[in-house]
């Protein structure tokens, strides 16, 4: 990555039209169970990008209602709460980008840090599929803040330690909350939608995941603790 990254304007209409295009050769599939549904919606109000408490609330007695377990509910949380490492995403990608600009690289990828990509993504085909969304990120974290990089790996792997909720199901929260309207994050859309393709999620469970998402409110503001 030599140059800066251009500033463009993703709209709702165009995350939407970038998910029927994937969805293209995907059949239909089963629609969501009332379970699924009601955490795909408990994630989206949950996330740092609507971030409604009224709506946690209701959407987590909602949960909860159509089955959910605590720990059901809780890794969904701790799985959304992830949302923020997109700030890490495109800060330092773009950090690196202008650094380049200015003739300033940043420090080269010695045998520690080689090491490091090593244990941490290996030949796992999955970060080979987040590179081609997100390109050059975590080159970029590993040249920049090797500490990072291995918090990065760290936290996000988290949800994933164990099968509270099944995977599938984790792609289409990460999915849906990428997909509201205060976030629009169109590299996770496609990096998640084809995550839950893959394991075995069809076009009308993925549709409505993003009608969910679609539905999720602007940010109205967390009032101060009374």
């Amino acid at each position: 990555m030599t140059t800066r990254l251009r500033r463009t304007l993703v709209t709702v209409a165009e995350v939407r039209e970038a998910a029927e295009t994937l969805l293209e050769p995907v059949p239909d599939g089963p629609d969501l169970d009332g379970l699924s549904a009601a955490l795909i919606r408990l994630a989206v109000h949950a996330s740092v990008c609507t971030l409604d408490p009224a709506g946690i609330d209701d959407a987590t007695c909602r949960a909860l209602d159509a089955g959910a377990t605590p720990e059901q509910v809780q890794e969904t949380l701790v799985l959304v709460s992830a949302l923020g490492v997109h700030t890490l995403m495109e800060g330092t990608r773009r950090l690196s980008a202008i650094l380049r600009e200015r003739g300033t690289p940043a420090a080269p990828i010695d045998e520690e840090r080689a090491g490091l990509r090593s244990r941490l993504q290996g030949d796992d085909p999955y970060w080979a599929d987040f590179d081609r969304e997100i390109p050059g990120f975590l080159h970029a974290l590993l040249e920049h803040s090797p500490g990072a990089y291995q918090a990065f790996f760290a936290y996000c792997a988290l949800p994933w330690r164990s099968g509270t909720v099944r995977g599938r199901l984790k792609e289409l929260i990460a999915m849906a909350c990428d997909a509201t309207p205060t976030h629009r994050y169109l590299p996770g859309v496609r990096l998640h939608l084809a995550n839950a393709v893959r394991l075995g999620a069809g076009r009308i469970a993925i549709r409505r995941a993003l009608d969910i998402a679609a539905a999720a409110p602007s940010h109205p503001g967390v009032p101060a603790a009374e």
